[in-house]
């Protein structure tokens, strides 16, 4: 078999290489759009969500990229950030996707957009010109913009228009419906002793020490709050499960509205005089009530004495 002297190409001229096949399942999503859109903030959602992120990617080296991303694990997510950085070889973007959905591959083109006083009114902001711009006006290099990706915009599958969102809103949209997924609240519980200081990275701090102190009984003195005889002295104490059950619903009541600040994290501190006994079993109680309401919960112990 000789080869073609005539393979086809790109419209940039870069020969059309085959590509081996990647699963169905492989989802691909392009991320596209306006020169100071917030192509930026968006590609770093989708990263924290977990998805495999490229920017500036010249298109033609995107089928590539598929297989080796996602084709030995159909559920991995790719996103490619592609953009008139790309000069010529923007031209490929809309070939390429088609290839790729040839392929079997699901590929989806998010264009973000704003206006043009929104666009001026961030570069003068962060005191950069566009990169369309040459030796002319901020406008101009819009203008010059704007009529290379027109078609580009055309075809996309999602068209966001950016003008009038702030970063949280962008990110709760991407999220929600670019990438279709609720993202993951981390809330970290975590027991401490008052003697020894409060936990430096704590956003909220509960005070035990209106609990009765098992540190005053012998019998539980040598223990700590994860054994059950302390566990159930605490728990079982005047004002424990009324405590619990006021604190749970203030905790849940703030993590809901946490989505919509970016924070991925949340420390919350639960202190006794040593860090012990009530600390350990109110903190371990309120991570399980926690849990059932739906986060995911890590509770750990600064200082309670290691057996």
């Amino acid at each position: 078999m000789t080869d073609d002297p005539h393979p086809p190409t790109y419209p940039s001229g870069i020969p059309r290489l085959p590509a081996a096949q990647a699963g169905s399942a492989a989802e691909v999503l392009v991320l596209t759009g306006m020169s100071g859109a917030g192509r930026t903030r968006a590609a770093a959602v989708l990263a924290d969500l977990g998805w495999y992120v490229v920017d500036n990617l010249p298109p033609h080296l995107l089928a590539g990229l598929v297989d080796s991303v996602v084709g030995s694990d159909a559920s991995r997510k790719l996103a490619a950030v592609v953009d008139a950085r790309g000069g010529a070889f923007f031209e490929d973007l809309e070939p390429v996707v088609d290839d790729l959905e040839a392929r079997g591959i699901s590929v989806r083109m998010v264009f973000l957009d704003a206006s043009d006083d929104a666009l001026v009114r961030r570069f003068e902001e962060a005191r950069r010109p566009h990169p369309l711009q040459a030796d002319g006006t901020i406008l101009e290099g819009i203008g010059r913009e704007r009529s290379k990706l027109s078609a580009i915009r055309r075809a996309s599958d999602h068209v966001i228009d950016t003008s009038r969102l702030n970063v949280h809103e962008l990110r709760e949209l991407m999220t929600d419906r670019i990438a279709e997924e609720m993202p993951r609240l981390h809330v970290n519980v975590q027991s401490f002793g008052f003697k020894n200081g409060l936990p430096a990275d704590a956003d909220f701090v509960a005070d035990v020490r209106f609990l009765a102190n098992p540190h005053w009984d012998p019998e539980l003195k040598p223990l700590t709050g994860l054994d059950p005889a302390v566990r159930d002295h605490v728990l079982g104490g005047v004002g424990a499960q009324e405590f619990l059950d006021g604190y749970t619903g203030v905790i849940d009541g703030a993590l809901r509205h946490y989505r919509a600040h970016d924070k991925p994290s949340v420390t919350i501190g639960v202190g006794c005089t040593g860090g012990k006994h009530r600390s350990v079993a109110i903190a371990e109680e309120l991570g399980s009530r926690l849990r059932e309401r739906g986060y995911d919960v890590r509770v750990t112990h600064r200082d309670r004495p290691q057996s």
